[in-house]
């Protein structure tokens, strides 16, 4: 018989002894795994990469080619990150530790952070900074700012952006704007004022009640906005007019630049944009449509029912949702690469996935996937609920497990493997075969013309061959 290029089950090693250990050597993919406790803890190697898990504490993946590894602590716990050039720790993005490693060998940059209590790193311009939350600090280059200092906070506060200076006393009631021909005050909520000439000008009066506001002065599209709440609110600029009476009630906005009309009758509930890139008709709860040149999206009876839509020259995705995560259908597509790919779930059923491979899989129950399809859910904490696990692919090669290996079976267009622990189990490849019932209380082995019969697991046993047939002895002569 001629060799083909599908994998053989019979070329792999397997060694299986439930729930305790299961190993697996796959010849194709020159990759092993070692698990121990079902999917607790798992060890797992191929040409790339080393994983390590002990679900659900703990999931690391390096990468051998970068020298590079991720790891997650209980997630969403925390997680660490370490390259060449970088080394990051975080715990519930409140602690987080960050070294950065330049192109000079001892130009190393490092921020940490145990937020909002204690923040120290490095900055160009000013150096090592450290603050001491509400006791002292100095901040710089973070958290959209130029600057942050502060002491005893809200006593005293300073933040710098793009020049301006904003001080803060017994904030937010108390501030003063300060920068190069700009000043302004504030005594939040009675009244505030604040102007650069030229370039920007704001006040406010029994905030939310009075506002103004004049920006963009300085440039081709200035604008003005006023607020008389709930009464009345207008906006107005060379390419936008809108105006609110009686929010959330009635209102209008004429966009100019995009060619476009909306008007509003009960924000957002009841509303309409009409226009030559986007049209809009919301009747919420009942009926939503979103149009655009390039994405669509429909509500009905919200929230039971959502479909929505985006496509561009070389891409394309369609969802549809009822009840929000209860079943979520989603396909990809690239038109370049002829690829496609989708993910179904139904919670808390399963989960269904399709890649751009052809490689699919279908997995259960599924309390988490369906409402949150994160990386870190999917390695440290779906093995451990996943009770059955089918996987197949276009080239008629598949697996299957239940309950974390007690059956699996797994088979190519010419080879099969299954297993009942401990009752049974079967291999078969051409001119191979094996038959294990009480994990070698039988045993009875086939390879070429060759048998074999052990029993009471004693590693030895009867061997013979068989006659040649008559087909074999000619193709001899």
């Amino acid at each position: 018989m001629a060799a083909t290029d599908h994998h053989s089950v019979a070329n792999d090693k397997i060694i299986t002894f439930w729930p305790l250990v299961d190993y697996r050597e796959n010849s194709k993919t020159k990759s092993t795994r070692l698990s121990i406790l079902g999917p607790l803890l798992t060890f797992e190697k191929n040409s790339d990469d080393f994983i390590t898990s002990f679900r659900p504490l703990f999931h690391k993946t390096t990468d051998v080619r970068s020298a590079s590894s991720f790891s997650y602590y209980l997630y969403p716990l925390a997680s660490s990150q370490s390259s060449s050039d970088v080394s990051r720790f975080q715990l519930l993005q409140l602690f987080d530790k960050n070294i950065y490693r330049k192109s000079e060998p001892d130009e190393i940059e490092r921020q940490f952070m145990l937020f909002p209590f204690y923040i120290s790193g490095d900055s160009k311009k000013h150096g090592s900074y450290t603050s001491v939350f509400p006791f002292y600090g100095d901040i710089y280059g973070r958290f959209w700012r130029d600057e942050y200092h502060f002491v005893l906070f809200p006593l005293y506060s300073r933040t710098v952006n793009k020049g301006t200076s904003n001080y803060h006393f017994l904030w937010p009631f108390f501030s003063l704007t300060r920068g190069e021909n700009e000043s302004g005050f504030q005594f939040w909520p009675l009244y505030g004022q604040a102007a650069k000439e030229g370039v920007y000008s704001s006040r406010f009066a029994l905030w939310p009640i009075y506002s103004e506001e004049k920006r963009g002065l300085n440039s081709l599209n200035p604008s003005r906005r006023l607020n008389i709440f709930p009464l009345y609110g207008s906006f107005d600029s060379p390419s936008v007019t809108s105006r609110t009476f009686l929010w959330p009630f009635f209102g209008y906005a004429s966009n100019r630049a995009e060619k476009e009309e909306e008007r509003n009758y009960f924000w957002p509930f009841w509303l309409t944009v009409t226009g030559e890139k986007r049209n809009v008709t919301r009747l919420l709860p009942f009926y939503s449509h979103e149009q655009t040149s390039d994405s669509s999206k429909t509500w009905y009876l919200w929230p039971l029912y959502k479909t929505d839509s985006m496509h561009s020259e070389t891409f394309r995705q369609q969802r549809t949702r009822v009840l929000f995560f209860l079943y979520s259908d989603r396909l990809e597509s690239w038109a370049v690469d002829d690829k496609t790919r989708r993910r179904s779930t139904l919670w808390p059923l399963f989960v269904y996935n399709r890649d751009t491979d052809d490689n699919m899989s279908l997995t259960l129950p599924a309390p988490i996937e369906s409402i949150l399809d994160k990386d870190g859910i999917e390695k440290l904490w779906a093995p451990i609920w996943r009770i059955y696990v089918q996987k197949w692919n276009s080239m008629g090669e598949s697996s299957l497990s239940l309950l974390w290996n007690l059956f699996w079976k797994e088979s190519t267009p010419d080879s099969l493997g299954v297993e009942l622990f401990p009752l049974f189990r079967y291999r078969s490849a051409p001119r191979f075969s094996e038959m294990q019932i009480l994990k070698g209380l039988v045993n009875y082995h086939e390879a070429e013309q060759q048998r074999s019969l052990s029993l009471f697991w004693i590693p030895f046993g009867f061997d013979w061959g068989t006659r040649p047939s008559e087909a074999d002895t000619m193709s001899r002569q």
